[in-house]
């Protein structure tokens, strides 16, 4: 029983640490990758990694304005935070 639940576990843990589903539009309807991280560098952001997720997401990791480390994504057709975490 332990090994099943053991197992249960493993199999069920990339779920638990998967993003958010950020759309569903096309990708012709996002925004342009250099154009949105321009954006945010304006707004004070220091990008360190920027990627595109599984759930259609733009991530970011870097500082926020505050110099706050940050993790956050964003709908990359509204440009939106859907989700964001302070890591320091």
């Amino acid at each position: 029983m332990r090994k099943l639940l053991l197992l249960s576990l493993i199999v069920a843990s990339p779920l638990a640490i998967a993003g958010p589903q950020c759309t569903t539009a096309e990708r012709s309807q996002w925004q342009d990758q250099k154009a949105f991280q321009e954006q945010l560098k304006a707004q004070g952001y220091e990008i360190s990694k920027f990627k595109v997720t599984d759930g259609n997401c733009y991530e970011i990791y870097g500082f926020d304005k505050d110099k706050r480390k940050v993790e956050i994504y964003h709908d990359p057709v509204s440009g939106k935070a859907v989700k964001t975490e302070i890591k320091g």
